[in-house]
C-alpha cells in the first residue's frame, strides 16, 4: 500500500496549488521552499495579465492557506537531498538550514529589522534591488511565515563572529527573545508516496546581453524592475522613478534572453509579448504623456482575451515597432536605441529614457542539481525533462511529477492547470492508502 503522504517541492503558484488540492482531498503534504518563505515570482507581481488582477490579492489567500491548513507541514529554508525507493515508498532526506530566529516565539514585529545595524543597506532581493533592507528581515509584508530571517551571509554576527561593540542589536530588540544564532542546519527524513516538483524558473540574467547596456546605464533596467516600481508595495509605492526622476520615453525590447541562438536559448519563454503589453498600459495608465514603443520579433498572443488585450494596448497609444534594436548606448549623457525597422526596412536611433528588458525564463537555480537527486533529467535548456511530451505532468521516474514552470516556460494560468493534473496524479498514487 502506498504511503498516504505527497511532498511538493516548490513554493510558488504551482507548488501552493498542488498542495492545496492534496491536501483538500485528505491527504499530509510535505511542502518544501528553499527560501524562507512562500510565494515564488508571482508575488512580485503588480498586476496579472490580461485581465489587469491585484497579483496579491490572488496570491496572498492562497499563500495564507498554505500556511494554515492543518494537512500541510511547511518546510521553509529547506532542500531536497536524498530520495530512495520507489513511486508508492519514497523515502526522502530533507535539510532544513537555519533560520536564526525561532518560529515559535517570533511574532513578526518587525523590531529586530529596525534595530539592526545595516538597516536600509542590503538591497532587497525582492525588490530587485531597488530598496534596501536589513540583515534580519521580512521580504514583503504578506510573507508566509510571518517570521523573520537572518541572513547568514550579510549577518555581521555570522559573517565576523561580533556585531559592534556591544553585541547584536536585534537580539536586545527582540522582545521575544527569539533570535538565536546558534541554531544549525539538521536533516529530516520524511516518507511519502508521490513527489510533485514545483520549482519555477528564474528571470534570464541580462547581463547575457551586453550590448544593450545592463548595469552600465542606470536608465536600462528588467521587466521584473519595472513590476516592483509599479507596485504600490515596491520601494517607489507605485510611483516609476528613475534616477529620482519621471521617465516620459520608455522603450520595451522583447525577447531577451529568449529565440536567441546567441544566447543558447532558442525557445520561446511564452509570457514576455504579454507582460510588456501589461506593462506598457500601465505606464500610459500611471504617465499619461508617455512615449511607450515596444520593439518586438513577433507578437504572440495565444491565451484567452490575450489578443484583445494586445489591441486594446495599442488603442492606449503603445507603439509597436519590428525589429529588435542591435544595441543601447549613451551619448552626451543621453540614452539611445539604435536598430532597424524590419517592416519598413530602414535604420533608426531614437534617444529615450528608459529601456526595460523583457527577459525571458531560465530554470530555477539548482535545477539540475535537484534533477540529479530526484533521478531525473534536464533537457537541453536545463528545465526538468517530461517522459512525453503530450503528456508534461509526468516525469520519467514513476510517482514523481512536473507542475508549472520546472517543465518549461508557462504564464500562471498554465502552470495552475498543470499543478491540478500533477496533484491529480499524485492522489492517483496514493489513493489506496486511506484519507479523507
Amino acid at each position: 500500500m502506498a504511503v498516504p503522504r505527497v511532498l511538493v517541492i516548490g513554493g510558488g503558484i504551482a507548488g501552493m496549488e498542488a498542495s492545496l488540492q492534496v491536501a483538500s482531498a485528505g491527504y499530509e503534504v510535505f511542502l518544501v521552499e528553499r527560501r524562507p518563505w512562500i510565494g515564488g515570482r508571482m508575488a512580485q507581481l503588480d498586476k496579472t495579465f490580461p485581465t489587469l488582477d491585484c497579483s496579491s490579492c490572488i496570491i496572498t489567500p492562497r499563500m495564507v492557506s498554505v500556511g494554515s491548513h492543518p494537512l500541510i507541514h511547511l518546510l521553509t529554508l529547506s532542500e531536497v537531498i536524498g530520495v530512495e525507493g520507489s513511486e508508492g515508498d519514497f523515502r526522502v532526506t530533507v535539510r532544513r538550514n537555519p533560520r536564526y530566529v525561532d518560529e515559535s516565539k517570533c511574532t513578526g514585529c518587525g523590531q529586530c529589522a529596525e534595530a539592526c545595524r545595516l538597516k536600509g543597506r542590503i538591497p532587497s532581493e525582492f525588490d530587485m534591488g531597488l530598496g534596501g533592507r536589513s540583515a534580519i528581515y521580512l521580504a514583503f509584508p504578506q510573507a508566509v511565515p510571518m517570521k523573520y530571517a537572518v541572513d547568514p551571509e550579510r549577518c555581521l554576527m555570522l559573517t565576523r563572529g561580533r556585531c559592534g561593540k556591544d553585541g547584536p542589536r536585534c537580539q536586545e530588540a527582540c522582545p521575544q527573545g527569539a533570535i538565536d544564532f546558534e541554531q544549525e542546519a539538521e536533516e529530516v527524513q520524511i516518507e511519502v508516496g508521490a513527489i510533485v516538483v514545483a520549482t519555477g524558473f528564474d528571470p534570464f540574467p541580462p547581463e547575457g546581453k551586453p550590448e544593450y547596456g545592463y548595469g552600465r546605464s542606470k536608465g536600462v533596467i528588467t521587466a521584473l524592475e519595472l513590476e516592483r516600481l509599479l507596485s504600490a508595495s515596491g520601494p517607489t509605492a507605485g510611483e516609476v522613478l528613475i534616477d529620482g526622476r519621471t521617465p516620459k520615453r520608455f522603450l520595451f525590447i522583447q525577447c531577451v534572453g529568449s529565440r536567441d541562438h546567441q544566447a543558447g536559448n532558442r525557445y520561446c519563454s511564452r509570457v514576455c509579448c504579454m507582460y510588456v503589453a501589461k506593462q506598457a498600459h500601465l505606464v500610459k495608465e500611471r504617465i499619461p504623456d508617455a512615449r511607450v514603443t515596444v520593439c518586438y520579433m513577433d507578437v504572440r498572443a495565444f491565451g484567452k482575451g490575450y489578443e484583445a488585450f494586445y489591441e486594446r494596448v495599442q488603442r492606449d497609444g503603445v507603439i509597436y515597432r519590428r525589429g529588435l534594436p542591435s544595441e543601447v548606448f549613451e551619448r552626451d549623457g543621453q540614452l539611445v536605441v539604435r536598430g532597424e525597422d524590419t517592416l519598413l526596412g530602414r535604420p533608426y536611433e531614437e534617444e529615450v529614457d528608459v529601456v526595460v528588458l523583457a527577459v525571458g525564463l531560465v530554470p530555477s537555480q539548482g535545477a539540475e542539481e535537484l534533477a540529479g537527486t530526484l533521478g531525473l533529467e534536464v533537457d537541453e535548456y536545463g528545465f526538468f525533462q517530461e517522459a512525453d511530451p503530450n503528456d508534461p505532468v509526468l516525469s520519467p521516474r514513476p510517482g514523481i511529477f512536473l507542475a508549472g514552470c520546472c517543465q518549461g516556460p508557462k504564464d500562471i494560468p498554465d502552470s495552475v492547470a498543470q499543478a491540478f493534473g500533477a496533484a491529480a496524479r499524485a492522489l492517483a498514487v496514493i489513493g489506496g492508502a486511506g484519507g479523507g
